[in-house]
């Protein structure tokens, strides 16, 4: 529960970093709320799984699962470019969270 947990916040880490860039330096009211709601969220699931998991382990796959969805859907919206060496380097990052779970 506890792992299933930390990547439910990780995936809310990407909610709340789109959001408070769709904010738009907090001027828009919906954006706005959905970052604040999002951040608590994904703030309490990390601190409640770092009760079981290390806190190395759990911040450093929250972190990472956080970016990885941050950069696809930066992707996908077209914000960013999509490119080989930026799929690449999302594969290790994957890989590297997976990684860190395996050995946890």
């Amino acid at each position: 529960m506890f792992w299933l947990t930390l990547v439910v916040s990780g995936m809310l880490e990407a909610v709340w970093a789109s959001a408070l860039s769709a904010s738009r330096g907090f001027t828009r009211l919906g954006p706005s709320i959905l970052f604040a709601v999002s951040l608590l969220a994904s703030m309490l699931g990390l601190a409640w799984a770092m009760t079981d998991i290390p806190t190395g382990t759990a911040y450093a796959v929250w972190v990472g699962i956080g970016a990885t969805l941050t950069v696809v859907w930066s992707m996908a919206t077209g914000a960013e470019s999509v490119d080989k060496a930026r799929i690449a380097l999302l594969v290790l990052l994957v890989g590297c969270v997976a990684g860190l779970k395996a050995v946890a």
